[in-house]
């Protein structure tokens, strides 16, 4: 699997992280959710430069210009419900892709810190022959992109896999390279230092979807 960490040189990408993070300012959920749309954006673009490319001619008022455009079909899949901010942002750079839908959660079947993954809604278009770019904000353990991966995987054969995750921790990009095929890449807008004992990134942000769409039962 290749990784790639686009927020080593300073851009502004890093004033949104900083803001997503920020205990003063991520609790405006609206500003939540546009900055994790603005990271989108900014990671869309890195993405974009690994695309395979096509020459066309274009016709303009004035003229013919030779020109390129992106070649293969993408299919966007955000992870509900916190996958969907940073979807807008891909989307406002794919907007000719494709989009499916799945959600995951994590099911503590004994009310403990243990926890199964559960992958329930589906909304999946066809992936044959196309680029797939799996988004979640988070990547914490690792076993939701695991899980969600072998399920769009199940009955299609993708072309190249590309996740993407705003935040990840060392132990979950340890997960995904022991279990995901050498032909997926990885993107993370943010390297953070560890787990804590309850499997939520150290020092993270807190929880992605409660800061955007509020807290849940």
């Amino acid at each position: 699997m290749k990784i790639h960490y686009i927020s080593e040189n300073n851009s502004v990408l890093n004033h949104f992280l900083g803001q997503i993070r920020n205990v003063n300012v991520q609790n405006d959920s609206m500003r939540f959710r546009r900055n994790i749309e603005r990271i989108g954006e900014i990671m869309a673009y890195e993405l974009s430069k690994t695309l395979p490319y096509k020459s066309v001619e274009i016709q303009t008022p004035l003229g013919i210009k030779k020109t390129t455009e992106i070649e293969t079909d993408l299919v966007l899949c955000p992870i509900l419900r916190a996958g969907l901010p940073l979807h807008n942002g891909f989307l406002n750079y794919f907007d000719h892709a494709e989009n499916s839908f799945v959600s995951a959660c994590r099911f503590h079947p004994n009310g403990g810190d243990d926890f199964e993954i559960l992958v329930e809604y589906q909304a999946i278009s066809n992936l044959n022959n196309k680029t797939v770019l799996l988004l979640d904000p988070m990547l914490a353990t690792g076993q939701s992109i695991v899980a969600v991966h072998k399920k769009l995987i199940e009955n299609a054969a993708p072309t190249e896999f590309h996740i993407v995750v705003v935040i990840a921790a060392p132990e979950g990009i340890a997960h995904l390279e022991k279990n995901l095929p050498e032909n997926c890449h990885l993107w993370v807008a943010s390297l953070d230092e560890k787990l804590n004992e309850k499997n939520y990134i150290v020092p993270g942000l807190g929880d992605a979807g409660d800061l955007a769409y509020g807290s849940k039962l």
